[in-house]
């Protein structure tokens, strides 16, 4: 057995590693400590409480699937950009099955409330950054995002179409990539 917990990356890292093998279930005080090869109390050291472990165990989640790309190119091109995120929503569906329709239940203990208060801060960033991709992107028509429909909007509405794929475990960015060539480029 280790003598501690190096950190709490590390204990993140092992909750992860055991959702993907054995589900969210296997999420649990005891469970993570034996993974990570230390005491309960260990666990306690970083977490309160299962309820605050689950919660920093699905924030870890949402940073891993949606972590900025080791290119930063791809985010210089509205449409690669779509691209891209609907294959990190494949890749998360992937690793952490059933993930982006059953997480609300894991913060059962946490409250719904700042279940979704975590949900949101750990995937803000995302149409924020279609925003500033949207704006610096070249092939976008010069008042494609002024007036009546701003950058902004558009995100959100390109981010409500993401969240529905996630929802519906439907993977395929072709409607949103359809949509932003007609609205953006045409």
């Amino acid at each position: 057995m280790k003598p501690a917990v190096t950190s709490r990356q590390e204990i993140l890292q092992a909750s992860r590693a055991l959702i993907r093998a054995h589900g969210w279930e296997s999420v649990g005080i005891r469970t993570v400590a034996n993974a990570c090869g230390v005491s309960i109390g260990s666990i306690y050291n970083y977490f309160a409480n299962k309820s605050e472990l689950v919660a920093a165990t699905v924030e870890s989640v949402w940073a891993e699937i949606f972590q900025p790309p080791a290119d930063p190119a791809l985010f210089t091109d509205t449409l690669a950009c779509i691209v891209w995120l609907y294959g990190r929503m494949a890749y998360g569906a992937e690793h952490y099955p059933g993930f982006f329709s059953l997480h609300a239940v894991s913060f059962s203990g946490v409250g719904k409330e700042k279940g979704k208060r975590l949900m949101q801060q750990t995937w803000r960033h995302i149409p924020q950054e279609l925003c500033r991709v949207m704006r610096a992107d070249p092939k976008v028509r010069p008042g494609a995002l002024d007036g009546a429909l701003s950058a902004e909007q558009y995100a959100e509405v390109l981010f409500s179409m993401m969240f529905c794929a996630m929802m519906r475990e439907d993977y395929d960015p072709a409607a949103a990539l359809e949509l932003t060539r007609r609205t953006l480029y045409q």
